[in-house]
C-alpha cells in the first residue's frame, strides 16, 4: 500500500465539480507518435473477519458505519462503480462506471467481503471487466495472489499456493484466465517472476525503481528468469501516480489529465514509436484517501477519451500490440513502499507512518520468524497427515483456491471430494482441517502486520489472530506449537509499555481464553430461543437431536456436542453451556456472546421488558412512530414519581430496568428524574436501604448517618 494516511480528504469541492470544456491538445496537430494511457487502481484493505465466526465485527473509528469494509466501500468501492459527472446547475449529467475504464486489481479477501456484503458493487466489478473486454479485446482486471503476503520473503512453496489460488478465484469470479498479475506491495525478486511466468501469467507492474534501467518511453520491459521464461514489467510513473496519490492532480481533473498528456519537452525528437504513460496508486485514492477523488477519475476518464490520438486502454491490450522487447534488470528484492527493498516487513529499517515521536520497530524481525516458523510447522503437518486422507495432497491444494472464497459447504464438499475413498467421517474432517491449516498458515503471512508502526496495532493482532486459528487445527501439536510461536515471540517488544511483548500480546488479545465454539454455542442457543432470525452463523450451525445440540463447523464439518441452559431477567442473560470437550461448565453473559447473536438478543430482552414495563399510552407513541429515547425517558420519570406512594421491591425494580433501557440507548440519567427523586428521597429519609441503592444507581453520593440526606 502507498502510505497515504486513512482518513485524508479534501474538505472543500475539488476543481473538478463545475463543468468543464472537454480538454484540448495544446497542438492542433496529432500527437508525434501514438500515446497510450492506463490507469492502474490497486483495490485492497487490511482484512478484518474474526477468524471463528468469519464475521467483521464493529469498529467503533470507522463510526458512523459498523466496520472499516462498510465505510471505506461506501466512500470508494461504490462511488468509482458510479461516479457522478457534474453538469450545467450543479445536476448529475451522468454516472461513470469507472471500472471498465481502468486498469484494476482487487484482493481475493476484499471480493469474498464484497459479494457478500455489497453484491451490487460487486456485480459492477465483474461487469466492468466484460465491457472492456468486449473494447479491448482484453479485460481491465488483474489476477492477484491470494492473501496479501511479500513474496519475496515467503518460501517457494508459498509463492507457488499464493499464485494458484489467485489465478483459480480469478477464475471463478471474471470466467476467464488472468493475464497479468499483481503483486502485493508490488514487492518481487526473480523466484517470484519464475513462479509467475511458469504460472502463465504475462505480465506485473512495478515502480521505476524496482528496475535498474527502464526503457523508453513509459514501455514496458522484458525480464528473462533463470529457468528461460519471460515476463513483461509494466513500469509505472512514478512522479505522476505520487501526484495522484497523494494530492494535487486528484483535486483538479484538468491537471491531471494534462500531465498525462504532456510527454516533456523534446518529445517530437525523440525515436518514433509507441509511448505509454501509465499511472498506479491504491484504488482507495478514489473517494476514501481524497473526497471526491473518483469524480476526477471520471473526469479524468472522459477528458482523455475526448483527446485525439491517445488510446485510454489497459496493459494487456498495450502488450498485444507492442509486446515488451527491452531487456530490464531487476533490482530485487524491491518494492514500491520501502525505499530498502522489502526490510519493511522484517526489520527496523526506518519506514514507519508516525514520524512526529520516536518508535522501534524491531519487533518486526522476531515477529517475521515466529510467523514463518509456524507456517512452515503447518506445511510439514499437510505434508505428513495429507498423503493418508487425501488422493492427491499437491492438486488438492492448488485447487482449493477455486473455493475458499465459495460457500463453506461448497469447502467441505470439495474436501471431501479430494479425500481418499473409503475412509471414516471423523478422516474426512480431518482432511478438511488440514486444507483448513494451510490457508490459516498463509493468511497469517498477510504483509499489513508489519505494515504500521507497533505491534500491538489492529492489523498485527489481527493476523496473531489468525496464526491463534491455525493452532487450534493443528490437532495433538497445539500445545507444542503455541508454546513455540509464544517463545518467540517473546523477543518483540511495543512502543506501548503496558502491552509488553508480542507473547503478551498473543496470549492476551489475540488468543481466545476459552473455546471459541463454546462462545459460539452460547450465542446460536440464545438467540434460537430469544431471536430466531439471528440464529445462524456462516461458520457454524447447530444440529439438534432428542438429547443434545450438536455444533457443526461449516467448513470442515468438525461437531461439538453440547448442552446450554439459558436464564434471563430483564436485560440480563445468563447462558451456561456443558460440553464434554470443555470440561467445566462456562457461564456466558449477554456481552459475551458475538455480535450478530449479542444485538438480536438484546434487541428481543428490550423489546420484552419494553412490553412490560411501558404503560399502554407509551407503547401506542412507540407504535405511532415516536422515537424511543424520549418514550423511555418520559415512563421513567413516571414510574420514579410512582415511588412516592409505592415503596415495594418490585417498583425500585422497574426503575432500575427502565435506567438500564437508557444506558443501552448511551442516554444519561435525565435530570428531572433526578429533581423528583430527590424530593422523595428526602422526604422518605435513609430509613429505607432501598431507595439508597437505587440513589446510587441515579448518580448520587450517599452518606451514612443521623443527618443524612442534608437539607439543601
Amino acid at each position: 500500500m502507498l502510505v497515504v494516511r486513512r482518513g485524508e480528504a479534501s474538505a472543500s469541492v475539488p476543481e473538478h465539480a463545475a463543468p468543464k470544456r472537454i480538454l484540448a491538445m495544446s497542438s492542433p496537430s496529432p500527437p508525434p507518435a501514438p500515446l497510450s494511457v492506463v490507469i492502474h487502481g490497486h483495490f485492497y484493505q487490511p482484512p478484518r473477519e474474526n477468524p471463528w465466526t468469519e464475521e467483521v465485527e464493529q469498529e467503533p473509528s470507522a463510526a458512523p458505519f459498523h466496520d472499516w469494509n462498510e465505510r471505506i466501500e461506501q466512500e470508494c468501492y461504490r462511488a468509482v462503480a458510479a461516479a457522478r459527472v457534474p453538469g450545467a446547475g450543479g445536476r448529475i449529467a451522468r454516472l461513470v462506471n469507472c471500472y471498465e475504464w481502468i486498469s484494476f486489481d482487487f484482493g481475493p479477501t476484499l471480493l469474498e467481503w464484497l459479494e457478500g456484503n455489497a453484491p451490487d458493487t460487486y456485480r459492477a466489478i465483474l461487469e466492468a471487466d466484460r465491457q472492456s473486454l468486449a473494447r479491448l479485446g482484453h479485460g481491465n482486471a488483474l489476477a492477484m495472489p491470494y492473501h496479501h503476503a511479500i513474496l519475496p520473503l515467503s518460501s517457494r512453496r508459498e509463492k507457488v499456493t499464493e499464485v494458484r489460488w489467485g489465478i483459480a478465484d480469478f477464475r471463478r469470479r471474471f470466467g476467464r484466465e488472468p493475464e497479468g498479475m499483481w503483486l502485493p506491495e508490488t514487492a518481487v525478486d526473480e523466484e517470484t517472476l519464475e513462479v509467475l511466468a511458469r504460472e502463465g501469467i504475462r505480465f506485473t507492474i512495478v515502480a521505476p525503481h524496482q528496475v535498474a534501467a527502464p526503457p523508453p518511453r513509459g514501455l514496458p520491459g522484458r525480464f528473462v528468469t533463470g529457468g528461460g521464461r519471460a515476463i513483461a514489467l509494466c513500469i509505472y510513473d512514478g512522479p505522476l501516480s505520487h501526484d495522484v496519490a497523494f494530492g494535487p492532480l486528484v483535486r483538479s481533473a484538468d491537471r491531471w489529465a494534462t500531465r498525462m498528456l504532456d510527454r516533456g519537452p523534446g518529445a517530437e525528437a525523440e525515436e518514433s514509436g509507441p509511448t505509454l504513460r501509465s499511472v498506479a496508486t491504491d484504488g482507495e485514492t478514489y473517494g476514501h484517501h481524497h473526497a471526491f477523488g473518483e469524480m476526477a477519475l471520471a473526469r479524468v476518464i472522459e477528458l482523455l477519451e475526448a483527446s485525439p490520438g491517445v488510446a485510454l486502454e489497459n496493459f494487456a491490450s498495450f502488450l498485444a500490440r507492442h509486446p515488451a522487447v527491452h531487456d530490464v534488470t531487476l533490482v530485487a528484492p524491491s518494492s514500491w513502499s520501502c525505499a530498502h527493498g522489502v526490510e519493511r516487513w522484517r526489520s527496523d529499517c526506518g519506514c514507519k507512518l508516525e514520524t512526529s515521536k520516536p518508535t522501534q520497530q524491531a519487533w518486526r524481525a522476531p515477529l517475521r520468524d515466529a510467523l514463518a516458523w509456524l507456517a512452515s510447522e503447518c506445511h510439514a503437518r499437510y505434508d505428513r497427515e495429507a498423503p493418508a486422507l487425501l488422493a492427491d495432497p499437491a492438486a488438492a491444494l492448488d485447487g482449493y483456491g477455486a473455493v475458499i472464497g465459495r460457500e463453506p459447504e461448497a469447502v467441505r464438499a470439495y474436501a471431501e471430494g479430494a479425500a481418499r475413498p473409503g475412509l471414516l467421517p471423523d478422516e474426512v474432517v480431518r482432511a478438511a482441517e488440514l486444507l483448513e491449516l494451510e490457508r490459516g498458515a498463509l493468511r497469517s503471512l498477510t504483509s499489513c502486520a508489519w505494515f504500521f508502526d507497533d505491534i500491538g496495532g489492529i492489523e498485527t493482532v489481527q493476523v496473531l489472530r489468525y496464526a491463534a486459528w491455525t493452532i487450534g487445527l493443528a490437532g495433538p501439536e497445539a500445545a507444542r506449537l503455541e508454546h513455540g510461536f509464544g517463545e518467540r515471540l517473546a523477543p518483540a517488544r511495543s512502543n506501548a509499555p503496558t502491552l509488553g511483548t508480542g507473547r503478551d500480546i498473543f496470549f492476551q488479545r489475540a488468543r481466545p481464553h476459552a473455546p471459541p465454539e463454546a462462545r459460539i454455542a452460547a450465542g446460536l442457543a440464545a438467540a434460537h430461543v430469544l431471536a430466531p432470525g439471528a440464529a445462524s452463523s456462516p461458520a457454524y450451525r447447530v444440529e439438534r437431536d432428542d438429547t443434545q445440540d450438536v455444533l457443526v463447523r461449516r467448513r470442515t464439518g468438525r461437531r461439538f456436542p453440547f448442552q446450554a441452559g439459558i436464564e434471563s431477567e430483564g436485560l440480563a442473560l445468563r447462558v451456561t453451556v456443558r460440553a464434554p470437550w470443555l470440561g467445566e461448565p462456562i457461564t456466558h453473559g449477554l456481552a459475551d456472546l458475538p455480535e450478530r447473536q449479542r444485538t438480536a438478543v438484546a434487541l428481543a430482552l428490550r423489546e420484552r421488558a419494553l412490553a412490560r414495563l411501558l404503560p399502554a399510552g407509551e407503547r401506542a407513541a412507540l407504535a405511532r412512530g415516536e422515537e424511543l429515547r424520549p418514550v423511555i425517558r418520559r415512563a421513567l420519570l413516571r414510574t420514579v414519581s410512582d415511588l412516592a406512594g409505592e415503596r415495594t421491591p418490585t417498583a425500585r425494580e422497574r426503575v432500575v430496568e427502565l435506567l438500564a433501557l437508557l444506558e443501552e440507548l448511551g442516554q444519561a440519567v435525565p435530570f428531572e428524574v433526578q429533581t423528583v427523586f430527590y424530593r422523595i428521597w428526602r422526604t422518605q429519609g435513609p430509613s429505607d436501604p432501598g431507595l439508597a441503592e437505587l440513589a446510587v444507581r441515579l448518580g448520587f453520593e450517599v452518606r451514612h448517618g443521623p443527618s443524612f440526606p442534608a437539607s439543601p
